[in-house]
């Protein structure tokens, strides 16, 4: 399964954004891992950040779960979190919002 999310960027706040995501906390990138996500990345234009991700496992919410639980992600999007502002057309109960795949080639 391949996920396409966005979210704002505070202005003010790219910077420190860009240098955090420069030298993520290797317990975080090891529970990405864990939950079965891989080919992670995120993008920056004009004031929005894009991520994509694919997604192996065979309980996505499980999995998701398990990663909002554990606790060094938690104090990640603590520190990760005041950089972004939710878009208002955001589904209820998402932080980044998720995208509707409109074509993929392999």
């Amino acid at each position: 399964m391949r996920l396409g999310s966005v979210i704002k960027v505070k202005p003010e706040k790219l910077e420190e954004y860009k240098r955090l995501h420069r030298n993520v906390w290797p317990d975080v990138l090891k529970t990405i891992k864990a939950c079965h996500i891989s080919n992670y990345s995120i993008y920056y234009k004009d004031g929005f950040l894009f991520s994509y991700y694919e997604y192996k496992g065979n309980d996505y919410h499980q999995d998701m779960a398990k990663m909002a639980a554990d606790p060094k992600t938690k104090k990640w999007w603590a520190v990760t979190d005041p950089c972004q502002s939710p878009i208002e057309t955001r589904n209820e109960g998402e932080w980044w919002a998720a995208m509707e795949e409109v074509f993929h080639l392999d």
